[in-house]
């Protein structure tokens, strides 16, 4: 016998684990984070721009699936929608527990008033998105989704289409040769005095950290899906993000002392994540410091460049610095997160570094009208 649970997070938090078994490579969010992205007391989204639900399934009383039930209101008002979202939907090889957790969603979509429903959205187009559709065999990078192959089927056998086609990378650094990223105009860049260079910096991180958030939203205005993020989301998001990064792996362009572009790396934390099964218990401090001594693995969260300075090869100039970093600190390998099968600039970007593709993704949506 099959039951939901809504807002039960000790089993939404399980389920995965579950579903997928010890040898998945799946990995989930750090459970303290996942709680509080689940907070609508906490976090800002919730708080200002959607509300949201999510169920968990149980089976003979194990938790086999979940998923969430959103609305990102300030999305819909910019694009002119009326979608309802889907996120976290990680379920066993179970039709009837994706079923009705899928029924769950989109009964609580209809009830919003909206017309259709899209997803994995892990919250919103800034974060986690996607269902993985092919390069299973590849071990995602942090801030990466991953699922077995059944969760694209069990989509599809519930009347979901697959669309929005995107790829994830992995880049070989032994095979990287930092001198190929610039050309000749990018490298006059550095004679400039009126450019300067620097990485994020335990003394000056909330100045930067609010210079993130800003570069990051007139960097992406015109990306598809994109919604600004305001100061309180993006600082509720990189909460603690000091604890955790390589202080010399990420890089911050500046134009005559204003900053105007950002490149976030930060190591991979999966592993550590992977062996502390994302909760904190008396062995994580020396799980800590292991992950710490051992990291060889990095991701690329984003980088972003005002509009008013883009063609100029900041870009360039930063992924530059950044690789030249990266090969210097040991690091043997970075990730890039997805990038849409209709960016063919940022895809020429990849192919320049030598990545190679690691996971295939793609959107789900349904119709809400006539089910």
């Amino acid at each position: 016998m099959l039951t939901l649970k809504e807002r039960d997070f000790e089993g939404f938090f399980q389920a995965p684990f579950h579903a997928y078994g010890d040898d998945s490579l799946f990995v989930s969010a750090f459970k303290p984070d996942l709680k509080r992205f689940l907070d609508e007391k906490k976090n800002p989204l919730f708080q200002n721009f959607g509300t949201h639900t999510y169920f968990t399934a149980y089976r003979k009383g194990k938790p086999v699936g979940r998923l969430t039930a959103h609305i990102h209101q300030a999305s819909n008002r910019r694009y002119g929608w009326n979608r309802s979202y889907f996120g976290y939907f990680d379920c066993a090889n179970d039709p009837y527990a994706a079923r009705e957790l899928l029924g769950a969603a989109e009964d609580w979509g209809r009830k919003q008033g909206c017309d259709e429903i899209w997803g994995n959205f892990n919250l919103t187009a800034m974060q986690q998105i996607g269902v993985m559709t092919g390069g299973f065999e590849g071990a995602p990078y942090t801030d990466m989704v991953y699922n077995p192959p059944h969760i694209p089927k069990l989509l599809e056998q519930n009347g979901y289409k697959a669309t929005f086609p995107m790829t994830t990378w992995d880049i070989d650094l032994s095979q990287l040769d930092p001198e190929t990223i610039l050309k000749d105009d990018h490298r006059k860049l550095f004679s400039d005095p009126d450019f300067s260079w620097s990485t994020l910096n335990k003394k000056e991180f909330p100045k930067q950290i609010r210079d993130c958030c800003s570069i990051l939203n007139d960097g992406f205005d015109q990306n598809p899906m994109f919604v600004p993020v305001s100061e309180e989301e993006f600082l509720f998001q990189a909460k603690d993000m000091m604890l955790i990064i390589d202080e010399r792996l990420s890089s911050i362009v500046s134009y005559r002392g204003e900053a105007v572009g950002i490149l976030i790396c930060i190591p991979d934390l999966n592993p550590l994540l992977k062996d502390t099964r994302s909760q904190i218990s008396m062995s994580t401090p020396l799980h800590f410091l292991k992950h710490r001594m051992n990291r060889k693995r990095a991701v690329m969260i984003f980088k972003s460049v005002r509009r008013a300075m883009h063609n100029r090869g900041l870009a360039a100039t930063m992924l530059y610095k950044n690789t030249i970093a990266l090969k210097e600190a040991g690091y043997t390998s970075v990730g890039g997160t997805w990038i849409w099968d209709e960016n063919p600039s940022s895809l020429k970007g990849m192919i320049r570094l030598g990545a190679k593709p690691l996971n295939r993704l793609h959107l789900f949506n349904k119709s809400l009208r006539h089910a």
